[in-house]
């Protein structure tokens, strides 16, 4: 059977078509125009998914669509998204009705988890941790080929630990996330506040790998609080494989020196864990979105 993946996020939604192999044979890109609000986003959603379907003909096919946040199985809502328009919003059942089918809705962690799993970095792993660090961070749990979502749904949610309860303020509401200090926004934001002055994370990077004191400074910090985090991560689920993606996950040094500091942090005489580089790459949450579907 063909799969359906859309990948809802907060600037594009991206949806492509896997044939019974598993192989590309269609994908699109439409932007999400989020300033419109929820109603518009589900329309665009609608439309591209009849544009994935008319590719194949309308053949049978599973739909899967990764979002941020994850469905509440309380109240059936949205929540926990950045996309906030979205929060609170009986996505799923909207989605549905507008349809006329099943759908499968995954946090977008989890469906690239799932993807990198199945075919990328983590194949052939039994507990893979997937990573994604780009506007915001998030974290999503393969067991066995299976997503680990949790009563609450909330399995892997990593970004909202607290490594400093005096920390900055997180979305969430909370202080001293995981999020407020290694997610790319975080990092820009803490920059920005320590030296006055707004650089881009490709921008401190270079000035890092440049020799710059300030960018030296300020990313020995950042290794230090992924370790710090990395490490309260691996003494939970002690994973076969750590994969990282997003924006972040681009810094080559990460896989050096905030290795170095996880080794540091993790409870336990060795790090035994690889914490690798996404194989699968942009392409992993809406791969992953189409292997969840129902």
């Amino acid at each position: 059977m063909y799969r359906i993946g859309i990948d809802l996020g907060g600037t594009k939604i991206e949806g492509i078509v896997l044939d019974p192999e598993g192989k590309e044979v269609f994908r699109k890109r439409i932007p999400t125009e989020k300033e419109k609000g929820y109603e518009h986003i589900l329309h665009n959603i609608v439309a591209l998914y009849g544009d994935l379907a008319r590719s194949i003909g309308n053949k049978p096919h599973t739909i899967g669509i990764g979002t941020p946040g994850a469905i509440s199985p309380r109240t059936g809502l949205l929540k926990n998204s950045n996309t906030v328009c979205m929060i609170g919003k009986p996505v799923k059942v909207d989605l549905e009705k507008m349809l006329g089918r099943k759908v499968e809705i995954q946090n977008d962690a989890n469906c690239f988890a799932m993807a990198e799993a199945l075919f990328g970095a983590g194949k052939g792993k039994k507990l893979v941790f997937g990573v994604i660090m780009g506007t915001g961070c998030g974290g999503g749990i393969v067991y066995k080929g299976e997503v680990i979502t949790g009563p609450q749904a909330i399995a892997g949610e990593w970004g909202h630990m607290s490594i400093d309860p005096n920390g900055p303020k997180c979305y969430c509401g909370q202080r001293g996330c995981v999020e407020v200090y290694i997610s790319g926004g975080g990092l820009e934001n803490r920059y920005a506040e320590a030296y006055g002055v707004r650089k881009t994370l490709p921008q401190i990077e270079s000035e890092y790998y440049a020799g710059d004191a300030k960018a030296r400074e300020f990313m020995a910090v950042f290794f230090r609080n992924f370790g710090r985090a990395m490490a309260n991560l691996i003494d939970i689920l002690d994973p076969d494989i750590v994969v990282l993606g997003g924006g972040v996950s681009k810094f080559d040094a990460i896989y050096t020196e905030g290795v170095e500091q996880v080794r540091r942090f993790v409870f336990s005489d060795s790090l035994e864990t690889p914490i690798v580089k996404h194989q699968v790459g942009d392409s992993a949450g809406v791969i992953g979105a189409a292997l969840i579907g129902v």
